[in-house]
């Protein structure tokens, strides 16, 4: 678990960062929405995130999927044998054999299997894992697939000072799900949620997109992932882009008809000017009432300004952005499976009633926006919740303040004007 204190040494660690780029980390550490309760990988804890070994990475891997996997079939009373599909989604890391492969092996599944091992799909790689299972389904009756969602971490510290790849050290943080999906009518009344639509939006066909977010070599040859500009810009299009599609799906045709209606409204009037500093506002208000069809917005925890734009585009309360918001706090950007944590505090929260529609948002390299909407297909009882991950912690949380200490502990850093006397406190 990363504390502020922890966190602080491994920065400290990175002797290649100057006081301006320290400046920079606490500024967006700060200001990023992530507590100090999230987790990384057992080699930042022992120092050796600039020099991991591929051990490093399975071992992280496996740690993670032989705990989640075997908690889903032993709470759904399942042996591996049962699985017909698997997929599995990593997106910085690529062994060989797969990952796919290491858990077939692990649990001794059947050799038929249907297997799907996705890397370099990004956050939002959980989401297109549910769509091919979908079309998987769409051939193959009475099927049970299991989606395993993850990202590895050791392997992928960025030990440079270059401003747009260090960002990423500081949003993403450990953790992973693994989903059953079935189409077996017998097992209907038995399933929490019910796939309603699916929308994939994919814009790597535009170069500024294409660039948004890259693993590249810096400079000096240290590999890392490129945060570019242009990024905000190449989400809200393909947000943008995503919504046209999936809002006649899922909204009566009633706030159709109204949403047509402010279109032509808006185009006799003069357009909004430019030039607007606020982050939030840079996503245009969708001018519709998502709340006419959707009841609960499960939102990827890509950061906090990511959380505000969308909130602000779909014009959505605290109440609504408060899974994400917390989601971040605790667990942090936990890639392809931060939906499934923010969907999670909704279930421990008590917050879904049958009949609910939750609208999964979330963004990838590419760049990619997917999204889709789920149904609850039943009211769930209390047994069912005592596996959630927020079990835990759930009473503690919306907490009183969001403030990340750091501030308070390497605020000063601020103030300091001479790079030859820069010292942490010890």
């Amino acid at each position: 678990m990363l504390s502020t204190q922890i966190s602080g040494e491994i920065i400290r660690r990175n002797k290649h960062i100057r006081l301006n780029e320290y400046k920079f980390l606490l500024k967006a550490i700060v200001s990023s929405g992530i507590g100090e309760q999230t987790y990384a990988p057992r080699l930042y804890f022992e120092g050796r995130e600039e020099s991991p070994t591929i051990q490093d990475a399975l071992s992280e891997m496996e740690e993670f999927y032989i705990d989640t996997i075997e908690k889903l079939l032993k709470r759904n009373k399942l042996k591996p044998k049962d699985i017909d599909v698997l997929v599995v989604n990593v997106s910085m890391l690529n062994s060989t054999p797969s990952l796919s492969a290491r858990i077939i092996n692990h649990y001794k599944m059947r050799e038929d299997v249907k297997v799907f091992n996705l890397t370099a799909m990004g956050c939002s790689a959980s989401v297109i894992s549910v769509d091919i299972v979908k079309n998987i389904f769409k051939t193959y009756k009475n099927k049970l697939a299991l989606v395993v969602t993850s990202e590895s971490l050791s392997p992928n510290w960025y030990s440079g000072n270059n401003r747009s790849m260090i960002l990423a050290n500081c949003l993403f943080r450990s953790g992973g799900c693994a989903v059953l999906l079935t189409n077996k009518r017998c097992l209907s009344k038995r399933a929490m949620f019910k796939l309603k639509c699916l929308v994939r939006t994919h814009h790597g066909a535009r170069e500024d997109s294409f660039n948004a977010c890259v693993q590249k070599e810096d400079e000096l040859g240290r590999v890392g992932i490129h945060l570019d500009k242009t990024l905000p810009k190449a989400a809200t299009r393909a947000f943008v882009d995503n919504l046209k599609v999936i809002t006649p799906k899922i909204l009566p045709v009633t706030q159709l008809f109204r949403f047509m209606l402010s279109l032509l409204l808006k185009k006799l009037r003069r357009r909004p000017s430019k030039g607007s500093t606020n982050v939030a506002q840079a996503a245009p208000k969708a001018g519709i009432n998502f709340k006419t069809g959707i009841e609960h917005f499960c939102i990827h925890t890509g950061g906090k300004a990511v959380i505000d734009a969308i909130g602000y585009s779909l014009d959505l309360t605290e109440y609504d952005l408060e899974p994400a918001r917390m989601t971040l706090h605790r667990f942090g950007n936990t890639s392809a499976s931060s939906l499934w944590y923010v969907l999670g505090y909704m279930e421990a929260k008590k917050r879904l009633k049958r009949g609910d529609r939750v609208f999964m948002i979330s963004f990838g390299a590419g760049f990619k926006c997917n999204s889709c909407v789920w149904e609850v297909a039943r009211d769930l009882n209390v047994g069912e919740c005592l596996g959630n991950v927020w079990n835990h912690c759930i009473d503690q949380y919306p907490p009183t303040s969001l403030l990340n200490p750091f501030l308070e502990k390497y605020g000063w850093i601020r103030e300091e004007e001479d790079p030859d006397t820069f010292k942490f406190h010890t």
